[in-house]
């Protein structure tokens, strides 16, 4: 495109000085030398015309034939065109390019949005991801503390139960001692009435013995009255004694029969024992749960306390996947931004 106010001096001054350094003066090195401005067209038609007046100057000189000129006049139109083509091709191309930088410079803002975008999520997933790893570290502390709680339970709850344990061992040895009393007593008991049966029958044995020597001498000698009479007073201190060992007999039934109330009174007490045995074994068998469900539940704690870590793993790894991304965006994004910048200002 012409630049306004370009005249013929302007060309021959471009072209003496292209001259003068040894160049040839071409158009397109008068326009360069013009600062790339004038249209190619105006600046061949002023060479054209200051070469016919120098060639008018040299007219009465130099001899150039009409053929000459008419061939150097047509070769220069067809330099012309061929140079007009390749100005127009070139400007088409140029149009072309320029189009392209258009298209690419709009696909990198396009491109620059996308990621602006795509930088907001992962920042919005980011704060998502550190807000759940808060709750999950929260929860975490939350599942440790019940977990001391629980094991502090567990140990008082087996402390309880080494007690009741202790508790019981020592009502098992009480009630297996009431068990040798009783029974030692009962074989006592069985030793003296056996003695006392045996010795009664002995006594009646004697009696009867000596009543049949007592009848023997009454119906065979009834000349031994006096021996009789004696023989009766020996009965009748016989009888004496035996009721003295009547009396003994019966004052030992009546110890017996004490000693019979205290050992009921001892099968009573030993009865409450068994019953505070058959409650202990029943608070003992509930602790027994209380303890299998406490390890059951601390079983659950450590599990879940387990699967909180790893999920609080897998969360620190997206978490630094996510910063990694990020990183990358912004590493990505900087560059683009940079030749969007470019693009504009260009």
């Amino acid at each position: 495109m012409a630049r306004g106010g370009l005249y013929k001096s302007d060309i021959q001054k471009a072209r003496d000085t292209l001259r003068a350094q040894g160049k040839h003066p071409s158009v397109d090195a008068v326009r360069v030398a013009l600062g790339n401005t004038g249209s190619k067209t105006t600046i061949h038609r002023y060479l054209k015309e200051l070469e016919e007046e120098e060639g008018q100057g040299l007219g009465a000189k130099v001899a150039v034939s009409e053929a000459l000129q008419d061939l150097v006049g047509r070769l220069a139109g067809r330099l012309h065109e061929e140079a007009e083509a390749v100005v127009s091709e070139t400007q088409q191309r140029f149009a072309a390019q320029l189009q392209e930088r258009d298209q690419a410079l709009e696909r990198l803002r396009q491109e620059a949005a996308a990621l602006s975008a795509q930088l907001q999520r992962t920042e919005t997933a980011l704060q998502v991801e550190q807000s759940a790893h808060a709750a999950t570290t929260q929860a975490l502390t939350e599942r440790t503390t019940e977990i001391a709680q629980l094991e502090e339970r567990i140990a008082g709850l087996t402390m309880r139960l080494a007690e009741h344990d202790a508790h019981s061992k020592s009502l098992e040895e009480k009630h297996q001692h009431a068990r040798e009393a009783l029974e030692h007593y009962r074989t006592s008991i069985k030793e003296q009435r056996d003695q006392e049966q045996r010795r009664h029958e002995h006594q009646v044995q004697e009696l009867q013995v000596a009543l049949r020597q007592a009848n023997d001498a009454l119906t065979g000698k009834n000349h031994e009255l006096l021996q009789l009479n004696r023989d009766n007073g020996r009965m009748l201190e016989l009888q004496v004694r035996l009721e003295q060992d009547l009396r003994a007999a019966r004052a030992q039934h009546e110890g017996q029969q004490q000693e019979l109330d205290a050992l009921r009174l001892t099968a009573a007490e030993h009865q409450v024992v068994q019953a505070r045995w058959a409650e202990d074994t029943k608070v003992l068998g509930a602790l027994r749960i209380d303890l299998a469900d406490a390890l059951a539940v601390v079983s659950k704690e450590r599990e879940r306390r387990t699967q909180a870590e790893s999920d609080l793993m897998r969360t620190q790894g997206r978490l630094q996947g996510l910063e990694d991304a990020l990183a990358q965006i912004r590493t990505s994004a900087a560059p683009e931004a940079t030749k969007t910048a470019e693009g504009t200002a260009a």
